[in-house]
């Protein structure tokens, strides 16, 4: 059965297939809960919400015997235009349907053997990294990320949990060496140390979190939309799965980003994590992009967004504005008639004769 496992997973595109025991994960767990206690973990929830039911894979099946781990690749971008919103490469279309289908094909050949099985694939019942490092798929890397041999960081993990009993693989116990160049290549120094995501920090976090975007963040964000790269694209052990990448797909225009209707924006991006469904968290990162673009002729495109109805859009539209060329009109319209507090305050940030 594990050698017809591996197939069945390789032949729907899977690009590594492993076996691990269903134990608990009591270092994970107190990993997870001293970066909650030092507030590292920031406004993240998911696997921090509840530590300890995401390192006991038998808390939820109490049948599990083991974890059938696989992952699959994603290609990384190669270039970028100011003038248009970059989306990290993990965050392209379909998202993580490649991997469920390979998953859910691994689990129709449990199901059809007579076993109990379940996937788990971007669920927080679950780490996930590890999974996949237990299962010998890959190391935990300096980055935070696991890394696996052929494909450095640049994968997506998912398991399926069965009451079959297999023989698990060896943890894989290769490691970076000396090799640290994730940690500098961070633009926010979000890797605190090997290992260790500052969350408070880090732009990948922030462009999925609703709310004001922290202004000592907004300039690093500088033309992203969704995601961050930096670190993955710094690391060696990616590199030639990196050579072969392409940036289609991963760049939109943010002119059609800022002006497109909501259920535009959702059903272009709806494979995102987007907190409640609300697009605005999109058009708040697109007018901080807009703005870091520097470009005068984006000042027609959020101009309107200085008069938006939402306070949270105004905020970011007159920081982006105050970037560029050719926007004092609109800003000193702003100043005029700006009631709300939390604008203001934007706008207090204004350099006088700017």
């Amino acid at each position: 059965m594990r050698t017809q496992l591996i197939s069945i997973g390789i032949a729907a595109g899977l690009d590594r297939v492993g076996f691990a025991a269903t134990d608990p994960f009591p270092a994970v767990e107190g990993e997870l809960e001293r970066r909650n206690r030092e507030g590292l973990s920031g406004r993240l929830g998911f696997t921090y919400n509840d530590p300890g039911a995401a390192t006991n894979l038998r808390s939820h099946f109490p049948w599990a015997q083991t974890l059938v781990v696989a992952a699959k690749s994603y290609r990384p971008s190669t270039g970028q235009r100011a003038d248009s919103g970059m989306v990290a490469a993990s965050a392209r279309l379909p998202g993580y349907e490649p991997l469920r289908r390979g998953l859910e094909d691994i689990q129709k050949a449990l199901l059809g053997a007579g076993h109990d099985a379940e996937v788990l694939c971007d669920d927080n019942r679950l780490v996930d990294r590890a999974a996949a490092v237990r299962a010998g798929i890959g190391w935990w890397g300096k980055n935070s990320m696991v890394l696996a041999p052929g494909l450095g960081p640049w994968f997506l993990i998912g398991s399926v949990v069965t009451d079959l009993a297999i023989e698990p693989d060896r943890p894989m116990t290769r490691g970076c060496g000396s090799c640290a160049a994730c940690l500098p290549a961070c633009p926010t120094g979000a890797l605190v140390a090997p290992g260790i995501l500052d969350a408070r920090r880090c732009l990948a976090a922030w462009a999925q979190t609703p709310g004001v975007f922290p202004i000592e963040l907004r300039e690093p964000m500088g033309a992203r939309l969704y995601g961050c790269d930096d670190c993955l694209d710094a690391c060696p052990p990616g590199r030639a799965f990196q050579a072969a990448g392409s940036d289609d797909g991963l760049r939109f225009d943010l002119r059609w980003v800022l002006w497109a209707a909501d259920w535009t924006l959702l059903a272009e991006f709806g494979h995102w994590f987007i907190p409640h469904r609300d697009p605005r968290i999109i058009r708040r990162n697109a007018l901080i992009a807009a703005g870091n673009s520097r470009k005068p002729e984006m000042v027609e495109v959020v101009a309107p967004y200085a008069a938006h109805p939402d306070w949270l859009l105004r905020a970011h539209a007159v920081w982006a504005l105050q970037k560029l060329d050719g926007a004092r009109a609109v800003i000193d319209e702003r100043l005029r008639l700006e009631t709300d507090p939390r604008v203001r305050q934007e706008l207090d940030r204004v350099p006088i004769g700017k």
